[in-house]
């Protein structure tokens, strides 16, 4: 069976998150979820890994937080997305944070639908 890896991490203090990161981890297991009823039936297996950044982490650079990738590819180079920041909440304090542009869509919150378009499209190369 081939393996579709999606790693996503973010900034934790005492269990808590940005609003903009808990949204992002909710539309991430709706596409989980797609993903599996499209790709298991074609013998791909989606492990999804969660990691956490410390405090320090993050400070050293925001951008980490709310970062994807699938199979070791940040999502933005598979659906022709730029990096970009912006002023986030409370808990990431006076950091800008991650935000993904793709054409004139600004995404503040990682919606389900680029993650499942970047899984497809890794998966095809699993299948070729």
């Amino acid at each position: 069976m081939n393996t579709l890896k999606i790693k996503w991490q973010r900034l934790l203090i005492n269990g808590k998150t940005c609003p903009r990161c808990k949204l992002t981890e909710e539309e991430l297991e709706r596409a989980i979820s797609i993903l599996k009823q499209y790709l298991n039936p074609l013998g791909i297996e989606i492990i999804i890994e969660k990691n956490e950044l410390s405090v320090e982490e993050f400070k050293k650079n925001s951008l980490q937080s709310n970062q994807i990738w699938v199979n070791d590819v940040p999502l933005e180079d598979w659906i022709s997305g730029k990096v970009g920041q912006s002023t986030c909440c409370d808990v990431c304090g006076p950091s800008e944070c991650r935000i993904i542009k793709v054409g004139k869509k600004v995404y503040e919150t990682i919606p389900a639908e680029l993650v499942v378009k970047a899984g497809l499209l890794a998966a095809l190369q699993l299948i070729k």
